[in-house]
């Protein structure tokens, strides 16, 4: 229509023009315009129409060039505005235009936002899962033509101890810092994902695999084990790799990243700090895995759990001063199911603390039973001894079972002292408020500090196994770690415990070393609560047989 109203224009702007050319080629002289109708009626003509093409013609063609290009769904630009002069409809018209340019550019621009927003993380800015998978189903497109892809999980270690102990703040900051070295360490043809609290993908195509996944692997590692400077606090944490292959593990998107999260729960279990490849066996490991997590929490809603005791020997009476209580698990079809395997299976999933406190309470109320002089020793995991609700499960099974607090004895490990000292030394106090015993386990395998025995309130000190059978084959070490535990144990008035006594020679060295107590299959093995009476019977007779 537009195009129509110009041409018709143009048609009388050229007669126009040819009716001055005339007049002007007549000799008529401009001075004389008005005595010559002719003249006049051009130039006014003329006039009129320059005018007309310039605040009428011009305006509408440039209104109708963008809005077909805006029907053509073409961007509307910002600066892309209508002259407005004046108030006629025509400048209305324009008016109007401009408004709806700018609610346009700003629709269009909040249509981008959320189209960011919904395939994006908020915090770093990386891709989420949702353009993780899309990325990673275009990809796979191109192995039909030979290429090779590699998908890299990885998380953060240790990276909930700085959300607990710096605050999430901080945590933040770390997890931002840590996606802008992930930016830096990849090519910009591989794909950077966060898709969980810590957890990061990436997807990598290259021909030369796995080599390629090996050099991006050890590239993300020494890149995130460097220290970190967030507001003044230095921290580090590392990560472990977890790594699987298209098509060698898999053409479908799922379960290449299944894949390489089994991957990455090998790297973390090898020791972290390394990568692994998924290896199809890791598969048969993870359902055995989530059976074992299944059946955890069927055992602990069924009662499948049993305490067994074993004896703490008093080197100088040689008479049963206190049992330990140890969890036992009697499954159903597989029968006495070690601890070391579902205990470590049932801190990760969270289950130790309610089956921590069935232990005290059950451990409580068998000792009651038992004589007065006999003390009942339980384990902490570390797990449980971060627990807020420690101190109040503890109570609630001294007061439920009646058991006066000095016979309950309460054994934590080195791994407890590595955490919130302040925090950790505080719910120490706490506990002998209340009147109980508290003894380090383990003491000599971990971060063993002779500083702890002066700092933290520790009752007795348990000698690790480990050096008791490495004294007997003559490992000087072994001795001298046992007399520097017995020297300063003595000195600063704590009972040392050795374990994993089993001969006769290993009692007569624990002896002369100063060990106040011993433990091990040299007594007895663990027993269950209904045998505990029947050895301390055993025991009783034949001492009177002895004397």
């Amino acid at each position: 229509m537009f195009q129509t109203i110009r041409a018709r224009f143009a048609a009388v702007l050229l007669v126009g023009m040819i009716v001055t050319a005339v007049g002007t080629s007549s000799g008529l002289a401009c001075d004389a315009a008005a005595g010559n109708p002719a003249l006049l009626a051009g130039m006014v003509m003329l006039a009129l129409m320059l005018l007309i093409e310039r605040i009428v013609i011009n305006p509408i063609s440039r209104l109708t060039r963008d809005l077909v290009q805006l029907a053509n769904g073409d961007p509307a630009d910002p600066t892309n505005r209508l002259a407005v002069k004046g108030s006629d409809e025509v400048a209305t018209l324009a008016r109007t235009f401009n408004d709806l340019i700018a609610h346009l550019g700003m629709r269009q621009e909040l249509e981008r936002r959320l189209e960011h927003m919904a395939h994006h993380d908020a915090l770093t800015d990386l891709p989420n899962r949702l353009r993780l998978r899309q990325a990673m189903e275009r990809e796979l497109s191109r192995v039909q033509r030979g290429e090779c892809i590699a998908v890299l999980c990885l998380d953060l270690d240790h990276f909930k101890s700085v959300n607990d102990t710096l605050g999430h703040p901080v945590g933040d900051r770390l997890l931002e810092t840590v996606a802008e070295r992930l930016r830096q360490s990849v090519r910009e043809t591989d794909v950077v994902a966060r898709v969980g609290g810590d957890e990061f993908a990436i997807v990598q195509v290259s021909g030369d695999q796995p080599r390629g996944a090996i050099i991006l692997a050890d590239r993300l590692i020494a890149a995130l084990s460097k220290p970190f400077d967030l507001d003044g606090h230095q921290v580090v944490v590392g990560t472990s790799v977890g790594i699987a292959l298209a098509p060698l593990d898999g053409l479908e998107t799922d379960q290449l990243i299944k894949n390489a999260d089994m991957a990455l729960y090998r790297a973390k279990a090898d020791g972290r700090g390394v990568f692994r490849f998924f290896e199809p066996e890791m598969d048969a490991r993870m359902q055995s895995r989530r059976t074992l997590e299944l059946d955890l929490r069927r055992a602990l809603a069924e009662g499948e759990f049993e305490l067994y005791y074993q004896p703490l020997i008093n080197v100088a009476s040689d008479a049963s001063s206190r049992f330990e209580a140890l969890l036992r698990w009697n499954h159903p079809t597989c029968g006495l199911v070690p601890p070391s395997e579902f205990i470590p299976v049932a801190e990760e999933m969270g289950l130790i603390v309610p089956l921590g406190e069935k232990v005290l309470q059950q451990a409580c109320q068998e000792a009651v039973g038992w004589p007065s002089d006999l003390k009942v020793a339980v384990n902490l995991s570390p797990v449980q001894f971060k627990s807020k609700t420690l101190a109040l499960a503890v109570t609630s099974a001294l007061a439920s079972s009646g058991l006066s607090p000095h016979r309950l004895e309460l054994e934590i490990t080195e791994g407890v002292l590595l955490q919130d000292s302040e925090a950790t030394l505080a719910t120490l106090h706490q506990l002998r408020a209340l009147g109980v015993r508290i003894s380090m386990d383990d003491f000599g395998t971990g971060y063993s500090s002779l500083s702890y025995l002066r700092s933290f309130p520790f009752d007795k000190i348990k000698i690790d196994q480990s050096f008791v059978r490495g004294m007997s084959s003559g490992q000087n070490d072994s001795v001298a770690i046992i007399r520097a535990v017995t020297g300063p144990g003595r000195n600063l008035g704590m009972a040392t415990t050795a374990e994993g006594v089993e001969t006769l020679e290993q009692l007569g060295h624990l002896r002369q070393e100063g060990c106040t107590e011993v433990q091990g299959y040299l007594f007895s093995r663990p027993l269950p609560a209904r045998d505990v009476l029947h050895l301390l019977e055993t025991g009783r007779r034949e001492a009177r047989s002895a004397a």
